[in-house]
């Protein structure tokens, strides 16, 4: 009961607290969901060349996702004459709920531009939300192929729920609170690890499947194949043109982005308490995580679909080993 009570006080600090210095840093808060928001679509670009640095061959330029959607967002778009309001909903809504859920991350260890007690299980939520209408409008196009990547995407992450879910129960467990903030704010990452460092090493690791599973990633899905019978997320998307797939791409980068800065955050707690030097640390760090996603896209094949429930299945387990480990090292 001692730790937590030892990491509740740590909520006040500057990177994640609830005192009155936290109005004094929400202009940090919202510069670096500004910057999260731009730097996304880079980040992505980083898989990008390192598989092609595997595959012997220069890559595209770290740019081109910019490119690629400034060229979305200048074209027009093409509705089948099948669609409905529903389709034109789902980019706009799985966006906006991707930012929404940015605002209560604690991007480089600062507190959140939103925080409130039970926040976390409210993001899960939110992230359900988008999966939905991308699932509805997929429905919505009357096609059995996107109906076919539809029907995955609805089962593939029920698996990653039940995961995030019983390390939700492992945080709570040692910090008693239910905010994000509370979790990866400043020098939490680093206390989690002094008080349950074995535990955090399965939880880093269910983590990670769980970012290659949502975000569609090898060797749970291949954004990269052209073959609709193999496809989860793309063949989702395949009438969707113009600013609406823009949308998409956006949308798939931003959400990329935050289960990487939470994998970032365990496997670099280090806190200086120097914003600058922290940001940079941060950087560092999620440079490593979107490397490993490419290392991983490299040398290993795709999944067949019978196979990726029980790597999904693996996730889980590790989180509840590791909330188990928790329980007896906490008596």
């Amino acid at each position: 009961m001692s730790k937590r009570i030892r990491l509740r006080v740590l909520h006040g600090t500057r990177y994640g607290g609830q005192t009155g210095k936290r109005d004094g840093y929400m202009i940090e808060s919202i510069i670096l969901w500004t910057l999260a928001i731009l730097l996304s679509p880079f980040y992505a670009a980083i898989i990008g060349k390192v598989k092609a640095f595997f595959g012997g061959k220069k890559g595209p330029p770290l740019l081109i996702n910019y490119h690629t959607l400034v060229k979305l967002f200048t074209k027009g778009s093409v509705y089948s004459t099948s669609t409905t309001f529903i389709f034109k909903m789902g980019p706009v809504v799985s966006l906006s709920t991707l930012l929404t859920v940015l605002l209560f991350t604690p991007i480089a260890g600062f507190s959140p531009v939103v925080s409130f007690n039970g926040d976390v299980i409210f993001i899960f939520y939110l992230l359900g939300l988008g999966r939905f209408f991308t699932i509805a409008a997929a429905l919505d196009t009357a096609s059995p192929f996107e109906g076919m990547g539809a029907a995955r995407e609805a089962f593939f992450p029920i698996f990653c729920e039940a995961a995030l879910f019983m390390i939700l129960a492992l945080f709570f467990h040692l910090t008693g609170d239910l905010r994000l903030a509370a979790y990866f704010s400043g020098s939490q990452p680093a206390d989690l690890w002094q008080i349950a460092g074995a535990p955090m090493m399965l939880v880093v690791m269910a983590f990670f499947i769980i970012l290659l599973a949502e975000n569609s990633r090898l060797p749970v899905d291949d954004p990269a194949t052209h073959l609709e019978l193999t496809m989860i997320h793309e063949v989702m998307v395949l009438d969707h043109s113009g600013p609406d797939l823009g949308l998409i791409e956006m949308g798939s980068f931003i959400k990329l982005f935050f289960y990487s800065t939470i994998v970032a955050r365990l496997i670099c707690p280090m806190h200086t308490g120097k914003p600058l030097i922290d940001i940079g640390i941060f950087g560092l760090a999620l440079f490593v995580v979107y490397g490993a996603t490419g290392v991983i896209e490299s040398v290993m094949a795709r999944y067949r679909m019978e196979i990726v429930p029980r790597l999904l299945v693996v996730s889980f387990s590790l989180a509840f080993f590791a909330f188990v480990i928790t329980q007896e090292l906490t008596k």
